[in-house]
C-alpha cells in the first residue's frame, strides 16, 4: 500500500527556521504517491571521512562502506494495536539486505511543516545505510485518531508499537534508534525509559528529563508566563490544523471537524498541576534513570533552556551515555542558525548509530563523557552569528577539572553594608530575551543595565580569567513580608564600559523552597530563611578587568508569572553566598600534551539538499520584538513575533501562510494586571482545496484563580476557487483554574 520515489544525498545550504515547509503530492486518496520533490537518483554526498580516519576503522567495518547509497522514499500507514493508522515516511537505502532503522516521532506534520528539515537529515541517514523514518503522532498531521496531550500514555504506547513494527519489517535488522529535537528528543528519552528490546540507542537534542521543572511550564516551581501561555496557544493552533486531503481522502473536512471538536487547550491542564505530581512524573526519566538501557547521546546548547538535562543525563544514566553542549539555540547544530559555530552533527550521530546499531568498533566508547563549549566574553547582543570560545572535554561529569568556589556575598561590592531590600518593579524581566531562542535577530537578551537597575547587584572584580562550567548556585538568606514570593538570580558579565551581558539565571518560587511538590509551604512573614537558587548551567569565560555580577530581583515578567501580592524581600549578604563551578584546566597551547580545544574536533556540517521552499513576504511590517511603556498608566507591553517561519510556497504548489503575535502586558505595582496573549492565523491552499483558521489564547489571573480563554474559528473549501466555503468550527473556551502555589 505504498509507492516510492528515489533520491540521494548532498551537502547543501540551510533553510531558515525550525518549522518545516514542504508537502508531498500524495495523489490518490488513501494511496500515498511519490513525493513531488523526489527526482531521479542523486549521489552527491562526500565520502565518510569520519569513518575512514577513525583509529582501527576500515570501510569494511560497515556493511555498505563509506560512500552514499541510492535512496528510496515511500509512505506507509503503520497500524496501531487499536486499528488506528499512523502516517509514516520512510527513506531507505536501495540494498538487498536488511538495515537498521531510525525513528523521529513528532506532532508537527511531515507533509509540510517539518518537511524541509526532514529532507536535510532523513535522506542523509538513508544514503549512509539506515532506513530513516518520520512518523506523525496520532491525531496530528495526516495520522488517524485524536490527539490528547503532550507525551501522553497513548503517545508512548504508540511509540512502543512503532518501534516493534519497525523492528519486525523484513527490510529491518531489528535494531532501532530514536532521535529528535525538542518534542522528538523528549519522547525518544521517554521511550528509552520504557526499554523496548529493539531500541538500542537514542540521540536526544534540546530536550529534558524533568517535565515539571525544566520545560515550558514551570521554572523553580514558578509559572512560566512567557511559555505556559504562548506555547499552549501555539499548540492549540497547531493541533487545529487539518489533515492533508491528498493523504486522507475525500472526507478530509469531516475528519478535520472531528479533530477540532476534540481539540482542547492544554494550558488549562498544565496550570491544574502547579506542583510536581504524578502528571509531571509521567514521562520524566529523572524519576528513574536506571530504566534506560539504550545508549544515550544528549546534545544541547548554551542558548537553549534545556541544557541542564545534558549534564544530568551524563551524570546519572547507567547505560552508555555521552553529552555535547555547544553555543547553540533551540536548533539542530548543523543547520547554520545562530549562534554558531555549527558542527558535523549528522556525521557525529552516524558514528553513534554505527556503534550501537551496527556494533562497529569506531572508538565512540572511548570519547569524553562531555564535550562542552565555553563562550568567550562578548558585548551584549540579541544576535550572534557565531560565538567565539573553545571546546573542553571532561572524562566524567561532574568533572575532575571543575572546582567549586564559594564566594560570600558580603565580600562582593554591594554586600558589605548590611541587609538590603529587594522590591523590583513588575516590569523587571522585559529584557530577558526569548525563552526559546531559534536564531532570530531579537531572540537573545540585550544589554542588562536596565534590568540590573531594577535589581540588587553584587559585583566580584575579576583579577585573572575565570572559566565557569556547570550550574552556579546561590544560597540566599531572605525574609519576605508576605507569605508568597519569588526570587530571581541573574549572573552577568560586566565589561569596563559598564555593559552587562546576561550569562545565565535561576528562579525560585519561595513556596517551593523545600520541594517542588509542596503546595502548603508559605514563607513565615519577616522570618529569615536560607534558600537555594540553582541557576541554569552555563559555560562562560570572564576575562580579567571585568566584573562578575550577581543580580537579585523579586520579579521577572513575562518569564515568571507574579504572585497576587508584591513581596518585599530583605536579603542578608553576611549569610548568603554564591558557588561558582570553575573549570581549572588552562586552554591548550597546541602541543601534543596540551592540544587546542582539549583535542575536541568536529567535521564541518553536512546535510542532504533541503527542499526548494520559497518564502513569501510577511503579512505585516511589525517589528519582531518591541517594548512600549504608557507613562500615564504605568503599563508595559512586550509584543513579539515568535518567528516560526511565516508564509511559504512548496514545490508541489501548496501555499502555507502563518502569522502569529504574542503580547504580554503588566502595570508596575499591580501584579494582577499581568496578561499573556497568543494569536495565530494559519492557511493552507492548493488549486483544489483550501483550509484556514484563526485562534486566540489569553491567560490572566485574579488572586484566587487563573483565567484561560481560547477561541478557534476554522473554514474549508473543498474544491476550486468557486466551491462553497464552509465554517468547520467556531469554539470558545473560558476556564478558571484555582491558584494553589503559583
Amino acid at each position: 500500500m505504498s509507492t516510492s520515489g528515489r533520491t540521494g544525498t548532498a551537502s547543501g545550504r540551510d533553510e531558515r527556521g525550525d518549522g518545516a515547509r514542504d508537502p508531498r503530492l500524495l495523489g490518490d486518496p488513501r494511496l500515498l504517491q511519490e513525493p513531488a520533490w523526489a527526482g531521479g537518483v542523486r549521489t552527491l554526498g562526500a565520502p565518510r571521512a569520519d569513518l575512514a580516519d577513525a583509529p582501527g576503522r576500515q570501510d569494511s567495518d560497515r556493511p555498505h562502506g563509506s560512500g552514499p547509497l541510492e535512496v528510496e522514499v515511500r509512505d506507509e500507514w503503520v497500524p496501531m494495536p487499536d486499528g488506528t493508522r499512523l502516517h509514516a515516511r520512510i527513506w531507505a537505502p536501495v540494498v538487498d539486505e536488511p538495515v537498521p532503522v531510525l525513528l523521529e516521532y513528532l506532532p508537527y506534520r511531515l507533509d509540510d511543516w517539518t518537511a524541509p528539515r526532514d529532507s536535510e537529515r532523513h535522506p542523509w541517514y538513508a544514503a549512509h545505510g539506515y532506513a530513516s523514518v518520520r512518523v506523525d503522532i496520532r491525531g496530528t498531521g495526516s495520522s488517524d485518531g485524536l490527539f490528547d496531550d503532550e507525551y501522553s500514555v497513548q503517545e508512548l504506547d504508540d511509540g512502543i508499537a512503532l518501534i516493534e513494527w519497525l523492528a519486525a519489517r523484513p527490510w529491518s535488522t531489528g535494531a532501532v534508534g530514536a532521535f529528535g529535537i525538542s518534542w522528538g528528543g523528549f519522547n525518544a528519552l521517554q521511550l528509552a525509559g520504557r526499554a523496548p528490546a529493539a531500541l538500542k540507542a537514542i540521540v536526544t537534542v534540546c530536550s529534558t528529563d524533568d517535565r515539571y521543572d525544566n520545560d515550558v511550564h514551570y521554572m523553580g516551581g514558578a509559572v512560566l508566563g512567557i511559555d505556559m501561555a504562548s506555547w499552549g496557544g501555539t499548540m492549540f493552533a497547531f493541533n487545529s490544523r487539518p489533515p492533508r486531503p491528498e493523504v486522507v481522502g475525500a472526507d478530509w473536512v469531516a475528519r478535520w471537524r472531528e479533530r477540532l471538536e476534540h481539540n482542547r487547550p492544554m494550558t488549562t491542564t498544565w496550570l491544574s498541576h502547579q506542583e510536581r505530581d504524578d502528571y509531571w512524573r509521567h514521562g520524566s526519566v529523572c524519576e528513574d534513570y536506571s530504566s534506560i538501557t539504550a545508549a544515550v547521546l544528549a546534545v544541547g546548547g548554551w542558548a537553549d533552556p534545556y541544557r541542564d538535562a545534558v549534564l544530568r543525563l551524563v551524570e546519572n544514566v547507567d547505560a552508555p551515555v555521552k553529552g555535547i553542549i555547544g553555543p547553540w539555540s533551540h536548533q539542530y547544530p548543523d543547520r547554520g542558525l545562530a549562534p554558531g559555530p555549527g558542527i558535523g552533527f549528522l556525521q557525529e550521530t552516524l558514528r553513534w548509530w554505527d556503534r550501537w546499531l551496527l556494533d562497529c568498533p569506531n572508538g565512540v566508547d572511548a570519547e569524553p563523557a562531555l564535550r562542552a563549549w565555553i563562550n568567550d566574553s562578548e558585548p551584549p547582543a540579541t544576535y550572534y552569528a557565531e560565538r567565539t570560545g573553545r571546546w573542553v572535554a571532561a572524562s566524567t561529569w561532574p568533572a575532575h577539572e571543575t572546582e567549586d568556589r564559594v564566594v560570600p556575598l558580603v565580600s562582593l561590592r554591594g554586600g558589605a553594608d548590611g541587609p538590603v531590600v529587594v522590591r523590583s518593579p513588575q516590569s523587571t524581566g522585559l529584557d530577558a530575551g526569548r525563552f526559546f531562542p531559534f536564531g532570530n535577530a531579537t531572540d537573545l537578551p540585550p544589554d542588562q543595565r536596565a534590568e540590573d537597575g531594577r535589581s540588587v547587584c553584587f559585583d566580584l572584580p575579576v583579577d585573572s580569567p575565570l572559566d565557569v562550567l556547570g550550574s552556579v548556585v546561590a544560597d540566599l538568606a531572605v525574609a519576605s513580608d508576605v507569605p508568597d514570593g519569588t526570587v530571581v538570580v541573574r549572573l552577568c558579565d560586566v565589561a569596563p564600559d559598564g555593559s552587562s551581558t546576561l550569562v545565565t539565571r535561576g528562579v525560585l518560587n519561595l513556596n517551593k523552597r523545600n520541594g517542588r511538590d509542596r503546595a502548603d509551604d508559605p514563607m513565615e512573614a519577616r522570618v529569615e530563611q536560607v534558600v537555594r537558587v540553582a541557576l541554569v548551567s552555563t559555560g562562560h569565560s570572564f576575562p580579567a578587568g571585568h566584573r562578575l555580577r550577581i543580580a537579585v530581583s523579586s520579579a521577572y515578567w513575562p518569564w515568571v508569572w507574579p504572585h497576587p501580592v508584591e513581596a518585599t524581600l530583605t536579603l542578608d549578604p553576611s549569610r548568603s553566598s554564591v558557588t561558582l563551578p570553575l573549570w581549572t584546566r588552562e586552554p591548550g597551547d597546541g602541543s601534543v600534551e596540551h592540544p587546542v580545544d582539549d583535542g575536541v574536533a568536529f567535521e564541518a556540517p553536512e546535510r542532504a539538499e533541503p527542499l526548494a521552499v520559497r518564502a513569501l513576504p510577511p503579512a505585516t511590517d511589525l517589528p519582531q520584538r518591541s517594548v512600549s511603556h504608557d507613562v500615564g498608566t504605568g503599563e508595559w507591553v512586550l509584543d513579539v513575533d515568535p518567528g516560526y517561519g511565516g508564509g511559504r510556497e512548496y514545490p508541489d504548489g501548496l501555499v502555507f501562510t502563518e502569522d502569529s503575535r504574542e503580547t504580554y502586558r503588566i502595570v508596575d505595582g499591580d501584579p494582577l494586571s499581568a496578561s499573556a496573549e497568543s494569536r495565530w492565523a494559519i492557511g493552507l491552499e492548493k488549486p483544489t482545496w483550501k483550509a484556514w483558521l484563526e485562534t486566540t489564547s489569553r491567560v490572566t489571573a485574579s488572586a484566587e484563580a487563573f483565567r484561560v480563554e481560547n477561541t478557534v474559528r476554522a473554514w474549508a473549501r473543498d474544491g476550486g476557487p468557486g466551491a462553497e466555503t464552509v465554517l468547520v468550527a467556531d469554539r470558545t473556551f473560558d476556564e478558571l483554574v484555582p491558584r494553589t502555589s503559583a
